[in-house]
């Protein structure tokens, strides 16, 4: 079996949009407050949730170690009752993975596909949206994360039916184009 590899594009809210939201500044409009000390980027994306005493959390994930390039992906997962945020708090760069679904209980593993963040940029996932746990660049990185909190099982996982690779090579050029 050959050695399957994952196109890295730039993140855009174009690209992106059938996984969720891509939460930036740049280029949005903003509100005026604070007597105009302040700009608001309002409602860049909005959370979503159901099921029964669930609320939106925040929270802040504290990632030690680098993700090392090249790295093999086994797994995807989603949130079946609600959208998942990731905002990077130190301008990281980091790898988003996703894929929309096949079927009810699987991911499409034939349009796997990843992005890379420029550091301004948060995702958010849609619900339901299979993808990959964060994959940072650097280490004793922080990113808040917001998501539903509550009851019942939010974490489906699908081990894949082969590994896929974020390749260094194509990495260091998206990096470079950023």
């Amino acid at each position: 079996m050959h050695e399957k590899n994952i196109e890295i594009r730039p993140l855009t809210q174009e690209s992106f949009a059938p996984f969720g939201d891509v939460i930036e500044k740049s280029g949005k409009d903003f509100i005026p407050i604070n007597q105009a000390l302040t700009e608001r980027y309002h409602a860049l994306s909005l959370a979503q949730i159901s099921g029964e005493h669930a609320t939106v959390g925040m929270s802040i994930f504290h990632n030690l170690f680098a993700t090392s390039i090249p790295f093999q992906i086994e797994m995807l997962e989603r949130h079946p009752y609600g959208s998942q945020s990731f905002i990077p708090l130190q301008q990281q760069k980091f790898i988003i993975v996703v894929a929309l679904p096949f079927d009810q209980s699987r991911p499409n593993e034939q349009r796997i596909q990843a992005f890379i963040s420029n550091g301004q940029q948060g995702v958010s996932y849609h619900q339901g949206v299979w993808h990959h746990p964060l994959i940072t660049l650097e280490a004793n990185s922080d990113f808040l994360v917001v998501d539903r909190i509550g009851g019942g099982s939010n974490c489906d996982v699908h081990h894949l039916s082969q590994p896929y690779w974020i390749n260094e090579a194509l990495v260091q050029s998206e990096i470079v184009n950023l």
